[in-house]
């Protein structure tokens, strides 16, 4: 008997490192093989880490820069970020208490619109900062009060919890970090070739309000127009957050390059771009 468990414990013990080795060489070599990488997540550091999947980055990046297009001040990004963290953590789902719908579980039966538009990431956003500017003195209250305020929830302390995150992604999406944002795609793009370019310049222009942008026909040489490095690294960071979404190869913005290849930022070689612009590249259609 104890002959039997003790081989039957050894196969276990195989069949554990067989897995284990799989998985290594799957999370080591499988961008080189062509395979899809489960993994698709992305890391903000400024002053801080926080780490994301891709969907989560890109509502977040986008959140951020409806606030930034309606003028609204870094504390109010602050505050919407830490409250759709709390309400659906940064998904836009299609459930919640009651009718709660979207990224900040906003009620249709409440007025905040029909259930398509509330589950609309941008619209939600605008929704949000309109009713947080409401709210006389918001600016000088902590976070989870000014979100309270808006949202009326039943766990009204809850918001406080995502206010240190919110604080390191507002650092990273509004500008004030170089290279912040880094993501790891799929290997596989959602999207590619004109539609993916096209796609791309419809958001930015959606999220940002950046005029006169339009897709390449040549799927290189993108550049988005900016007045100084603030707004780059704006902008960088919002195209690196929408990589795996929009189909996002390269993102370069002064001596620093992100690629999907390798998912980090790395020194450009061969020359800089230009300080006024953000140069990115989608995939090719095959």
């Amino acid at each position: 008997m104890r002959t039997r468990v003790a081989i039957v414990a050894a196969g276990v013990v195989v069949a554990v490192v067989a897995l284990l080795g799989v998985w290594f060489v799957t999370k080591q070599f499988g961008r080189h093989l062509g395979l899809p990488l489960a993994s698709r997540t992305c890391t903000v550091e400024a002053d801080g880490r926080v780490v994301l999947s891709a969907e989560q980055m890109a509502n977040a990046a986008t959140i951020a820069a409806i606030g930034v297009q309606r003028k609204m001040p870094e504390r109010a990004v602050v505050v919407a970020l830490a409250t759709a963290y709390q309400e659906s953590h940064l998904r836009n789902i299609a459930h919640g208490d009651r009718d709660s719908l979207g990224l900040f579980q906003q009620r249709p039966s409440q007025g905040w619109g029909t259930p398509e538009q509330v589950q609309d990431p941008r619209y939600a956003a605008n929704k949000f900062y309109a009713a947080l500017k409401k709210v006389k003195g918001w600016e000088k209250m902590r976070v989870t009060e000014a979100a309270q305020r808006v949202q009326r929830s039943a766990f009204p302390e809850a918001y406080q919890k995502w206010a240190a995150d919110s604080e390191v992604l507002t650092r990273a999406l509004l500008g004030h970090a170089t290279g912040a944002v880094a993501c790891t795609v799929g290997s596989k793009p959602t999207m590619r070739g004109p539609a993916a370019a096209a796609a791309l310049v419809e958001s930015l222009a959606l999220d940002w309000g950046l005029p006169d942008l339009t897709a390449p026909t040549d799927l290189t040489g993108f550049t988005v127009p900016a007045a100084d490095s603030r707004n780059g690294w704006r902008y960088a960071h919002w195209l690196v957050s929408h990589a795996d979404d929009h189909g996002v190869k390269l993102v370069r913005f002064g001596d620093l390059e992100w690629t999907a290849e390798h998912g980090t930022w790395a020194k450009v070689k061969g020359g800089r771009a230009a300080p006024t612009q953000v140069l990115a590249e989608v995939f090719a259609a095959t």
